[in-house]
């Protein structure tokens, strides 16, 4: 079983949970200290900054893992990837740690000041 962190679409109840869904195992509140972005659709992480990220660690199966890198265009180590998967620890619980999802930068993209995609999302 593999932890990864989530903040965006992967959330429970949000659009792209179905991807992870089959392959949880388990979930936990969590968060991680960086700077989100709000790409649109969808939110980015640049582990830069000290501000909180609020999320979800999903706990998944191997496949859970591969049908994960499908969705956020990882292709492997140092290949075209529009994220990158790293390994993070929780901000909070630094025994809880896993792969993450993320940007190198901002890309030029807006803010999320909240650090919560829901939070974002519900203003909408």
């Amino acid at each position: 079983m593999i932890w990864v962190f989530v903040y965006g679409t992967l959330l429970e109840g949000e659009v792209n949970h179905a991807v992870a869904a089959p392959y949880v195992v388990q979930l936990e509140s969590g968060c991680v200290r960086g700077t989100l972005y709000n790409y649109g659709p969808y939110p980015a992480l640049v582990l830069k900054g000290e501000n909180i990220v609020i999320g979800e660690w999903l706990q998944v199966t191997d496949e859970g893992l591969v049908q994960m890198d499908l969705l956020e265009d990882y292709n492997g180590p140092g290949l075209c990837n529009d994220y990158e998967r790293l390994w993070i620890n929780d901000a909070v619980r630094p025994d809880r740690e896993g792969w993450i999802y993320v940007w190198n930068d901002g890309r030029g993209y807006p803010l999320l000041s909240s650090g919560s995609w829901r939070t974002h999302r519900k203003k909408l």
